[in-house]
């Protein structure tokens, strides 16, 4: 099983996988069912994929899809610290709040 590296975007990680097998962007596209471009633009971190895409990648790939979903969310979260301009504390805060919301939300 390939282990994503941790600084390996989740677009950056697929390409890998796809070169690593000798595949093109066509020959993946056509068999987990999206559009070439769009798979492109997932390589290139120009578009998002959906929860789907993430599943097809990784049964395709023959890869943890937990592992993938994972990647991707990293993705979201450093890109929109990114944005932010905000302190890595954030993470902190944030795992803290996730920590509290489980305990509210298992109380229901």
């Amino acid at each position: 099983m390939t282990t994503i590296k941790k600084t390996e975007s989740f677009g950056e990680h697929l390409r890998n996988l796809r070169e690593k097998e000798g595949l093109t962007l066509k020959s993946v596209a056509e068999k987990i069912n999206i559009d070439m471009s769009l798979l492109a633009k997932i390589e290139r971190n120009e578009r998002q994929p959906t929860k789907q895409v993430i599943k097809q990648v990784a049964e395709f790939f023959r890869v943890d899809e937990k592992e993938l979903q994972n990647n991707f969310l990293s993705d979201q979260i450093a890109y929109r610290i990114l944005e932010e301009e905000a302190d890595l504390d954030i993470l902190r805060v944030a795992e803290e709040k996730v920590i509290y919301l489980k305990t509210v939300n298992n109380g229901k």
